[in-house]
């Protein structure tokens, strides 16, 4: 499948997006200790403000209005109307670039990075899903076109750390059971979250399905679970305390 504009529409599909999407302190620790030593951040893509820390200097870019109000109603700072292609700072104007869940709504996703590294000191922290990964999780079975989307959407990890160059580390970020950031992998525990459509609204990857497909593979979904097939195969992941999926940190000093 190609698309031909990686962007989801947030002016008009994002406005309840603040409200299903939030910063998992979980994962956020992870964030938080690769930014330890920064006092200057800048984020990109920064939508409602999702993992930014609370104790450093923030600057954040985002261009959609929808997401920036949505900003404000989370009492973050305001941000600056501007995309990660041509970002309107000097040379290493702060000690570390963040992009959280944003990399794959970049038209020129390689120019971009190559932006967050011109305008840092230090590093660039980016946490993203890996491709490769994403036919691990169970919703694969049930949603395989949404996996067929996600891996064109998502740049590879290797694609990722040869544009930001410099020394790369890769972390696996496990996501934990009852995780309040809505991303997909992040209701493993709970697959009757897909049924609900404000939910899926806040996944992007389900407003490029064509039309039709969305309601046909929700239901492939809830009919496994009414009839207890999903249980059977993969009722185990109720209880797992966290779930190493496709969640990835990228950490790039230097």
């Amino acid at each position: 499948m190609k698309i031909e504009n990686p962007a989801f529409n947030y002016d008009r599909f994002g406005h309840d997006y603040s409200g299903y999407r939030q910063t998992d302190p979980r994962i956020a620790k992870y964030v938080e200790a690769a930014l330890e030593d920064a006092q200057t951040i800048l984020n990109v893509g920064a939508g409602a403000g999702s993992y930014e820390p609370a104790d450093k200097y923030v600057v954040a870019v985002e261009p959609s209005q929808v997401m920036r109000q949505q900003r404000l109603a989370q009492q973050k700072v305001p941000a600056i109307n501007a995309r990660a292609e041509q970002l309107p700072f000097d040379n290493h104007a702060f000690d570390a670039v963040m992009a959280s869940v944003t990399i794959h709504h970049w038209a020129k996703m390689e120019q971009g990075l190559r932006e967050l590294k011109r305008v840092s000191r230090h590093k660039v922290v980016i946490l993203t899903f890996d491709p490769a990964a994403l036919k691990d999780f169970w919703n694969a079975a049930y949603f395989p076109e949404l996996i067929t989307i996600e891996e064109t959407r998502f740049p590879s990890i290797e694609s990722i750390t040869q544009t930001l160059g410099g020394q790369c580390e890769v972390q696996e970020i496990p996501i934990p059971q009852n995780c309040v950031d809505g991303f997909q992998e992040a209701f493993y525990d709970r697959p009757e979250a897909f049924l609900d459509e404000h939910i899926r609204k806040a996944q992007s990857a389900w407003g490029f399905l064509p039309e039709g497909k969305e309601a046909e593979l929700v239901k492939r979904l809830a009919d496994d679970l009414a009839s207890g097939e999903w249980e059977r195969k993969y009722g185990h992941h109720r209880d797992l305390p966290r779930y190493i999926g496709s969640l990835r940190l990228i950490i790039s000093q230097g």
